[in-house]
């Protein structure tokens, strides 16, 4: 399912997590990885210089400082390297995001695996919402491939992965999100839980719902559920439908720590817009702060079917 994984990386602690699990993945697939780094940006336009991403020093731009960068990078990761062979490693300056998502289209990338944000703020606290930096955002954004984002240390990652929750809202998007949850764990073998939060956080603006209605409302989505999406995986049984209301990604969150999930799968916006156009959604970013396990955002179809 996945022959070439793009490892984008900082090569600070804040990414340790997620090299953890984009090694996993490779070594569960037989993949390429190809462990990616953007050194940083030029100071003054052509200028030879550049400040050095990760400690923020100006430092000359040539092919000595970028060799220099690999070895550094060699030595952070040596632990995942001396027992897999089928790793790249490659440096470059320049934008990040742009940078990332150039490297994904060069390869061919299947998956890209990257940390929730290169930032030092503390990533449990609820008043920090912007959890997920705008590199990251704008890779979920442009990428054609499936994005793994890893916000904390996975207990389990690829080579036990057991649970796999997919939060669905019918969106196109929502969609893609599905198709790449189900044939993960259908190649892995792992319980497929597809689930539905009924949004009532309209209720905290005064509006009162009656249980009649949120019992309808749940019927109605089980059966778009069961009419849309069944069909799709009637070869496979390992599965279950579930639909709680309430605040979505809080739903979402407790009902993944009922099931202990392993990974959670989720559109990476929940409106029917143009995903040239979309932004991070705030419920998968909520997600992304809380998860316990790695959180995989879909935003276009593409290498999402099978």
């Amino acid at each position: 399912m996945f022959k070439k994984i793009l490892f984008a990386t900082t090569g600070s602690p804040d990414c340790d997590n997620a090299a953890h699990t984009a090694f996993d993945i490779a070594k569960k697939f037989n993949a390429e990885i190809c462990l990616f780094h953007v050194i940083g940006l030029s100071l003054r336009g052509c200028s030879p210089y550049i400040m050095d991403a990760r400690s923020g020093n100006e430092e000359r731009y040539n092919q000595d400082y970028v060799s220099w960068v690999k070895e550094e990078l060699k030595k952070t990761y040596a632990s995942y390297l001396a027992d897999f062979n089928r790793c790249g490693i490659e440096s470059v300056a320049g934008i990040p995001y742009t940078e990332i998502l150039r490297k994904a289209r060069q390869i061919d990338a299947d998956l890209i695996v990257t940390g929730a944000h290169s930032r030092q703020e503390e990533t449990g606290t609820s008043r920090y919402r912007g959890i997920v930096g705008t590199n990251m955002q704008k890779v979920a954004k442009g990428a054609r491939c499936p994005v793994l984002i890893v916000n904390r240390p996975c207990n389990t990652c690829m080579w036990y992965f057991s649970n796999i929750v997919c939060g669905i809202d019918f969106s196109d998007a929502s969609f893609s999100a599905f198709l790449f949850a189900y044939n993960l764990a259908k190649k892995i073998g792992s319980k497929f839980y597809i689930f539905h939060a009924l949004d009532l956080s309209y209720t905290h603006a005064g509006k009162v719902i009656s249980q009649e209605e949120i019992e309808n409302r749940i019927q109605e989505a089980r059966w778009k559920i069961e009419k849309s999406y069944e069909p799709y995986i009637k070869d496979y049984d390992n599965y279950e439908i579930d639909i709680w209301e309430g605040i979505p990604y809080v739903e979402i969150l407790k009902f993944s720590r009922v099931k202990n999930a392993d990974m959670i799968v989720m559109a990476h916006h929940a409106k029917e817009v143009d995903p040239e156009e979309a932004i991070l959604g705030s419920t998968l970013e909520q997600v992304v702060l809380r998860s316990p396990c790695p959180v995989a955002s879909v935003n276009h179809p593409d290498k999402v079917s099978g």
